[in-house]
């Protein structure tokens, strides 16, 4: 007999708990910190002991369902709808460098869409849970996007790929475009907890590129449960594959699609220019 939705949403929180677990054991005691090959790109013990953790309590729990996991890469399933997403350590830069922004995330896709999901983050005592059907949670107090109407009123959050210094589609325009026309774009860091923010109505709208599906599968799940919408940069329906995306309510969603389309590239010589030393 196969688990019900509200079976695995518990499996889901289980799983992120089990590694915000090592995470905080690790907190402040890492002894490993090493690049992965592109500057900014980290990986920590910490990472490594929470993926193992989630892992073996999946594999207990779920041994058919499939887990595409950050670290480990793909391990097949029997079952042929459901997959696993697991970010043992999204904001690994943040945690290594004692900034308490980080989260472990646990999503389940559905013939590969954003099904439920769960997202600890220990450093700031918030474990948020919830998808389609089943509400959006956090610490037990349901959760609603922003009514937010006008782009001018909302306070936006964006992050910047690990591949921003090589390319020139690499979100700068667009976090100036935004930062002009709204109270403030805010740059988390993980982008778990920048749509568990969406979700909660804390944030009112969020785009990003570069992305991952551990990186979205979970958050995405906690934005629609929560009543926002979530969408490609031109409104199109979310592909995974992409990496990019835009998340928030209904009103602000045409607003944003708009700005988004607005934007072009900055000339690299305008962020690369050698800055002049002070008197």
């Amino acid at each position: 007999m196969s688990a019900s939705d509200q079976e695995l949403l518990a499996i889901a929180c289980a799983a992120a708990d089990a590694g915000a677990a090592e995470l905080s054991r690790y907190w402040g005691n890492l002894s490993q910190v090493r690049s992965k090959g592109r500057a900014g790109d980290l990986v920590t013990e910490a990472d490594l002991a929470a993926e193992a953790a989630v892992l073996q309590l999946l594999q207990e729990r779920t041994p058919e369902v499939a887990v595409l996991a950050e670290e480990s890469g793909h391990q097949p399933g029997r079952d042929s709808e459901l997959q696993w997403c697991v970010d043992p350590l999204d904001g690994t830069t943040n945690y290594a460098h004692g900034f308490p922004f980080f989260a472990c995330s646990i999503g389940l896709l559905r013939h590969g869409k954003p099904l439920l999901g769960a997202i600890a983050a220990p450093g700031l005592n918030q474990r948020y849970s919830g998808g389609l059907g089943l509400g959006a949670w956090c610490n037990g107090e349901p959760l609603q996007v922003s009514s937010c109407q006008s782009l001018e009123d909302s306070l936006l959050v964006t992050g910047f790929a690990y591949d921003r210094r090589e390319r020139i589609d690499n979100n700068y325009s667009e976090f100036c475009y935004f930062s002009h026309r709204t109270h403030g774009v805010r740059r988390g860091g993980a982008a778990a907890l920048d749509l568990a923010l969406v979700a909660a109505g804390r944030l009112d709208g969020y785009w990003e590129r570069g992305l991952q599906p551990w990186d979205l599968a979970a958050g995405i799940a906690l934005v629609e449960a929560a009543g926002g919408v979530v969408c490609d940069y031109n409104g199109s329906a979310l592909e995974l594959s992409s990496g990019r995306v835009l998340a928030t309510n209904a009103a602000l969603q045409g607003p944003l699609i708009k700005g988004l389309s607005e934007c072009q590239p900055l000339p690299p010589a305008t962020y690369n220019a050698e800055i002049p030393a002070g008197p």
